[in-house]
């Protein structure tokens, strides 16, 4: 069974930065991708980023391009979101998931992810 855990939210000013991390254990992930969601209060769970495990191909939402990087070590099956440049409107509980439809196309729909950490808060004062 996979196991996913994140770690590494917590309260920042807009301006500054924080790295998320999403330890996954329990199977071996080959061809998974595995993607970064969020969720503010009242609002619906939306897409942020996504990494293929193998080969490493990113995708992105629009809103966070050029500011949140998605990363992998496979050595430590770690996958990594770094935020920079926050706003206030970026707080929200994190999510980390994984799709092990072994697709090709790196999803972003939360129906494809089958398998969800429990998230951890991010908080970004003005």
């Amino acid at each position: 069974q996979v196991q996913l855990v994140e770690s590494g939210g917590g309260l920042v000013q807009a301006g500054g930065s924080l790295r998320l991390s999403c330890a996954a254990s329990g199977r071996a992930f080959g061809n998974y991708a595995m993607g970064w969601f969020r969720q503010a209060p009242g609002k619906e769970r939306e897409f942020v980023a996504a990494i293929k495990w193998s080969g490493g191909n990113t995708r992105y939402a629009d809103s966070v391009k050029g500011r949140f990087t998605v990363s992998r070590d496979s050595a430590k099956t770690t996958v990594y979101l770094q935020m920079n440049s926050l706003k206030p409107e970026n707080t929200a509980v994190y999510y980390c998931a994984a799709d092990s439809s072994l697709s090709f196309i790196i999803a972003a729909a939360t129906y494809k992810y089958d398998y969800w950490g429990q998230g951890t808060q991010v908080t970004v004062s003005s």
